[in-house]
């Protein structure tokens, strides 16, 4: 099973004030590797006390980070063509599709899908499918509110759903799953309900 997990974390309200993203990169059902990058938001150094409070990041903790011109490239070749989840997707999509737009910058084109509604799937009847109840129900270790550690505990959710075998395919996961696909693309985005917007 291949994929790539996702998480940011925002400065403020606003879903194009990405101050931390996480990729967790899973090949042949194991994470390989954990990229976490600290952004200095184009809000800089206005962040929310609320958020803070949420994930610790401050302003002083981003102020020589890079912004977000600098690490897309980097981050946009790795999503591309990739499947890609992210815990409660439509915060984490809404953060990628604004900041996106307020940069000025291109759909890269791949296709994700929402761990919570595979969770809910996959283990029916759980009181709280948030990522820090199933991690608790599932044993696996999470700092939670930091993007790498959110990214990885993710994955590892997804591989256990999937048994941890690692012969069989993401896409036939899913499809066994009934797990609804969204996607990115150079000329918009379709949520997994079906939704398309245009750039």
């Amino acid at each position: 099973m291949d994929f790539l997990a996702l998480d940011f974390e925002t400065a403020t309200p606003q879903p194009d004030s990405p101050c931390e993203l996480g990729i967790a990169v899973v090949r042949d059902g194991s994470v390989r590797e954990v990229r976490n990058w600290l952004i200095k938001p184009r809000q800089w150094p206005c962040f929310s006390p609320w958020n803070v409070a949420v994930h610790g990041i401050t302003p002083d903790d981003v102020a020589e980070a890079p912004c977000w011109e600098e690490i897309w490239a980097e981050v946009a070749a790795m999503l591309e063509g990739s499947t890609v989840v992210a815990h409660n997707a439509a915060f984490d999509m809404a953060v990628l599709r604004s900041t996106l737009a307020s940069h000025g910058l291109a759909h890269p084109r791949f296709s994700y899908f929402c761990s919570v509604s595979m969770a809910r799937r996959v283990w029916p009847g759980r009181a709280s499918y948030g990522l820090g109840p199933m991690c608790a129900y599932h044993g696996i270790s999470l700092r939670h509110h930091r993007a790498g550690h959110d990214a990885e505990a993710t994955a590892e959710l997804v591989l256990r759903a999937g048994g941890r075998d690692a012969t069989i395919g993401i896409d036939r996961f899913l499809q066994d799953t009934r797990v609804k696909l969204g996607a990115f693309y150079p000329g918009g985005h379709r949520t997994p309900g079906g939704k398309v917007t245009p750039v």
